[in-house]
């Protein structure tokens, strides 16, 4: 079982601890001190398999030396702003890399892997797409 807390501070300023402690401070645009809490779930998707394809690709013995997930979304335009689409792109850089690699463990990740982005599909389509950047 997860568990968070999330302690407001000020203002519409809050912060959020997992349950290993770690924070992260959270607010509204205008308060400007913390990350928005819509674009926190992008960055949990785009984490969440970050972490799965660092993972495969290390047990495929294919090390990666640089991994950037960019994340793109769109929601509705009414209250509570849904979120109908989210595309990350994965710039994905190593020695021994191969494009069907990287291919299979973005989509082991999504397919079977990733909660956050599992969770996600429900409501929203989830898109990805990569590039390889081959290092000498």
């Amino acid at each position: 079982m997860g568990s968070a807390l999330v302690k407001w501070v000020d203002g519409k300023q809050f912060i959020g601890i997992d349950s290993t402690n770690h924070s992260v401070v959270l607010s509204t645009p205008d308060e400007g001190i913390g990350i928005k809490p819509s674009d926190l779930l992008m960055i949990a998707a785009a984490s969440c398999s970050a972490v799965d394809v660092v993972e495969i690709l290390s047990k495929k013995r294919m090390p990666i030396t640089y991994l950037e997930i960019s994340v793109t979304s769109e929601q509705e335009p009414e209250a509570p702003w849904t979120f109908r689409k989210i595309h990350m792109h994965f710039k994905v850089g190593g020695r021994t890399l191969t494009e069907k690699a990287v291919a299979q463990a973005i989509q082991l990740s999504e397919e079977k892997y990733c909660s956050v982005t599992a969770t996600i599909r429900a409501t929203a389509q989830v898109s990805t797409d990569f590039e390889l950047i081959q290092e000498s």
